[in-house]
């Protein structure tokens, strides 16, 4: 994912922008509004919101997986364009994510990959039309400025979990079932194998506060949620459990980020902290270099509020399919999370 495209793209692209007359009055918080109920058989809409796909392979793929999960398939008209690193115009992304909502024979919506770009379409989303024909979305990494803007602007639940093109192996499939078929209040527990260690080392869970906490689950891409502060688009955190995940960030810009979060008072409004998984984000050199632990000790700790990390959200290839805007429990020692309700309207 490359973060620098997207910070380039969402300083330049947004300038002269009009807020779109669809985006709802603004309010502190939406009522939370769930999704009609998908199952095998339905239609469902592939489209791409953010960066252009460049292996053509990739989009049979997509579409492959979603046949393959029980559906009939329909694609984004401007699905396969490319301007530059995004897929279409910003125009053209927002009419295939509008369109699909706005016919009723689709039943959710999938994202094909993240990248960069999908804050660019924001202004240019239909709220109103998706808040009169709730269904899922489904992606994650710069589709976290989708499920943001949604939930803000409409109280919709959304889904952070696996692209179209990404990893759909038995551990996603099955928690796509359970979620989308199964209906269940489905509680995440990290997978643990130990292979041929003495000890297991794989998704290993660290505490960072011990505790139970239980709110609205919100959050997603670090880098994608912070860049949307200040914005109509940034969600209210009061007494939420904030989830974060990222990759390819040196530790020095995760301090800056989370700096951000303190400083416009999200940390200060939360109940629980989640931290996924943090993907090549080593020091890439210098004179020094804070460590991830220290910095979710320095920003985290003096919150007093249970905490964890090291769960399988983010970019991994078996990955949590989290609800956006859902109400869980999370249990930081333990380093699990459940719903408390069902995500579907039935």
């Amino acid at each position: 994912m490359n973060k620098r495209l997207f910070l380039k793209s969402l300083g330049l692209g947004l300038v002269g922008f009009p807020l779109s007359s669809s985006i709802l009055p603004e309010s502190p918080a939406k009522k939370v509004l769930l999704p009609n109920a998908l199952q095998r058989g339905d239609k469902v809409g592939l489209i791409s919101p953010s960066a252009a796909t460049a292996d053509r392979i990739q989009f049979k793929f997509a579409q492959e997986t979603l046949e393959a999960l029980g559906f009939e398939v329909v694609l984004g008209l401007h699905w396969k364009n490319r301007r530059g690193h995004l897929a279409g115009t910003d125009a053209e992304r927002a009419e295939d994510l509008n369109k699909m909502f706005a016919d009723s024979s689709i039943k959710a919506l999938i994202c094909i990959r993240g990248g960069s770009g999908a804050a660019r379409i924001l202004p240019l989303i239909d709220y109103k039309t998706i808040q009169r024909n709730p269904k899922p979305i489904l992606g994650y990494s710069d589709i976290t400025a989708l499920h943001c803007a949604i939930h803000t602007q409409t109280g919709l639940i959304t889904f952070h979990g696996p692209n179209g093109t990404g990893s759909w192996n038995s551990f996603n499939v099955q928690q796509f079932e359970k979620m989308f078929f199964e209906k269940e209040l489905v509680a995440f527990e990290n997978e643990q194998v130990k292979g041929d260690d003495l000890i297991v080392k794989q998704n290993r869970i660290q505490t960072i506060r011990s505790g139970k906490a239980s709110g609205k689950i919100l959050g997603g891409n670090l880098t994608v949620l912070t860049a949307l502060s200040g914005t109509p688009y940034f969600p209210d955190f009061k007494n939420s459990i904030l989830f974060l995940e990222d990759i390819g960030e040196d530790p020095y810009k995760i301090d800056r980020m989370l700096s951000t979060l303190a400083l416009n008072g999200t940390l200060s409004k939360i109940k629980g902290f989640i931290f996924g998984q943090c993907t090549d984000c080593s020091p890439s050199g210098g004179y020094g270099s804070l460590t991830l632990d220290d910095i979710l000790d320095d920003y985290i700790l003096p919150l007093n509020i249970p905490a964890f990390r090291g769960a399988m959200i983010g970019h991994v290839s078996k990955q949590f399919i989290v609800p956006v805007g859902a109400q869980i429990e999370m249990d930081a020692d333990a380093g699990t999370f459940r719903l408390l309700d069902k995500v579907f309207q039935k």
